[in-house]
Parts: C-alpha cells; sequence; structure tokens
C-alpha cells in the first residue's frame, strides 16, 4: 500500500507539526485552524467521518476522490473541494492510484470564520448549502488563493520564542486567512467557477441509506428495515455498506442522530428537546454516545458553541 506522508501542518499556537502517515485524528490541536499538505493515498480517513468545523481541500497535483455523504466526488489538479461541518465524508478509493495526489488541507472553525469577519458569519457561506461544493477557478484566481494557502502553511519560518515574533505571526496568518476567504467567498458565488456535475457523481446505495434513514430518524430504526428499504438481503446490505462507506449501518444511524441533535442546539433548542426529536431511546444512550464521538458532554458542547447559538 502507498503510505502517505503528511507534513507542514501548522495551526496558530505551534509551529511546524508533523503527522504520522497512520495519524487519523479528525480533531484541530488548536480549536481555531489547521493547514497541512497530503502526498498519496491516504492511511487515515478511508471510513466515514465528520467534524464541528470546515474543511477545505485543494488538489495540488494529480487527482483525488471523496466521498461526500451520498455523492462521490472526483477531484484534479486545481480543483477546491469544500466540506461543511458536520458532513460525513471519506477517502473514496478508485481504481486510478491515487500515489501523485498532492493536497492542501485547511480545517478552520466557525468560531475563527466569525472572528476574522468581525462577528458576522459571511466569511463561511462558501462553505453553505447541500450537496458537495467543487470549484474549479481560471489560472491567474486559483494562483492568488494558492499564494496564500502556502503562505499560511510555511508561517513556522518565524518560528521562536520571540514575543514579538508570535505576534507577528499570529497577525499575518489572520490576514491571510481574511483575505484568502475574502477572496473565495466572492469567487463562489460565480456559477460558472462550480465543477463539471460528469465530476460529482450519486453513490445509489448511500443515497438510498440516508434518504431513509433521515425520513425516520425521530423513530427506531432496525438494519433489517433498511435493508428491506434498500431491496436488499440483511447480510449482503451489511457488508456492501460496510464495505463502501467503512462504517456499520448502527454506527452510521447513531451519528446521523448525534449530527441532527447538535444541528438542533445549534438552532437554540435545548438539550432534552434536541435528544428526543432524534430518536434516542434515552438519555443515556445519547449522552454515552455524544461523549464517544466528542470526547466532551452535550452540555459542554453546547456551551462551546454558545457565542454561535445566540448570533445565528
Amino acid at each position: 500500500m502507498i503510505q502517505e506522508r503528511k507534513w507542514m501542518v501548522v495551526n496558530r499556537k505551534s509551529s511546524l507539526r508533523c503527522r504520522d502517515a497512520a495519524d487519523e485524528r479528525q480533531y484541530m490541536l488548536s480549536g481555531d485552524y489547521e493547514v497541512y499538505e497530503k502526498v498519496g493515498e491516504p492511511v487515515g480517513a478511508v471510513s466515514f467521518h465528520y467534524h464541528d468545523f470546515y474543511e477545505l481541500i485543494y488538489i495540488i497535483e494529480g487527482e483525488f476522490s471523496s466521498l461526500i455523504e451520498d455523492r462521490a466526488v472526483r477531484m484534479r489538479k486545481g480543483d477546491f473541494l469544500l466540506i461543511d461541518k458536520n458532513v460525513m465524508h471519506k477517502y473514496h478509493p478508485t481504481e486510478k492510484k491515487m500515489d501523485s495526489s498532492r493536497r492542501i488541507i485547511l480545517w478552520i472553525s466557525d468560531q475563527m470564520l466569525r472572528e476574522l469577519a468581525a462577528g458576522e458569519p459571511f466569511l463561511a457561506e462558501c462553505f453553505w448549502g447541500a450537496g458537495p461544493k467543487l470549484y474549479h477557478f481560471p489560472i491567474y484566481y486559483e494562483e492568488i488563493l494558492r499564494g496564500f494557502l502556502l503562505k499560511l502553511a510555511m508561517s513556522e519560518i518565524l518560528e521562536g520564542d520571540d514575543v514579538q515574533n508570535c505576534g507577528i505571526r499570529k497577525v499575518m496568518d489572520r490576514g491571510n486567512l481574511s483575505l484568502f476567504f475574502g477572496y473565495l467567498n466572492v469567487l463562489c458565488k460565480r456559477e460558472e467557477y462550480l465543477s463539471s456535475t460528469q465530476e460529482i457523481v450519486d453513490h445509489p446505495l448511500v443515497e438510498q441509506v440516508t434518504g431513509y434513514i433521515e425520513t425516520h430518524l425521530s423513530q427506531e430504526i432496525t438494519v433489517e428495515e433498511v435493508a428491506e428499504a434498500v431491496h436488499m438481503s440483511k447480510y449482503h446490505f451489511l457488508r456492501k455498506f460496510k464495505e463502501i462507506t467503512g462504517m456499520t449501518v448502527h454506527n452510521f444511524i447513531v451519528n446521523k442522530r448525534i449530527i441532527s441533535a447538535c444541528q438542533a442546539m445549534a438552532e437554540g433548542k435545548n438539550i432534552t428537546e434536541s435528544w428526543q426529536q432524534t430518536g434516542f431511546a434515552d438519555y443515556s444512550s445519547f449522552l454515552r454516545n455524544f461523549r464517544k464521538i466528542y470526547g466532551i458532554s452535550p452540555k459542554e458542547y453546547r456551551e462551546n458553541n454558545r457565542s454561535l447559538i445566540i448570533s445565528q
């Protein structure tokens, strides 16, 4: 198997940070943003996962493929893929090897984008909307955006304990982030820069399963019911779904419920309302699964996102 090399990982609170090829971490160390480069086929992120921050993938060289919910997205050199918060996604293997793929990944929190925009939400608008958001910009616009990403990824040249240098790096990073997302949001409003629909293909099985679960989310859902809905035998369905998504049907349902509960809390609903409307049998089941996924309690999650909830 081609191993994936990860390097140039940078976050707001530290300088150069390297990650092992097998590192499957899907959370930010800084809580604000991270920029890093990946080369070759992934070792981690091969199962469905999601996070409560935004993700951007820019293809420097070669090709890459992702499964975003129920849509397979094929990317090529110069493409920008934008992934919203709490959207399930994974690396999607294809017959064509991705050993020549080079891409820059940017993770950024909603809170950070709001701070950059003086409390307003508009810098996150490029991530909003249904379905995968894949863009290919004219070369002169691409070079502008690429330049900002490289500056962010290389900001560790100001490494040192000197307070002034740390302050300079912080100011420069925030400036580059503001300009990057300012340009990006303007460009993403131009429909002609959306990549061809040939690059985004529906995945029928995942689409059917997702539709059934979302329709019956507030109810008890059994594997047998889902298998019947997609017209497959239970065991063939379980095997095929795991093969495609890297996740069991049971875990997929649980994660869909947790995502829905988080969205309900973001809309201002209290914790009780949020778990009751998403199909959990009781609070203890909701709490146990929430802690397993996020590492904190629903109360802590809500407190951490209170400023975002209030401002919506």
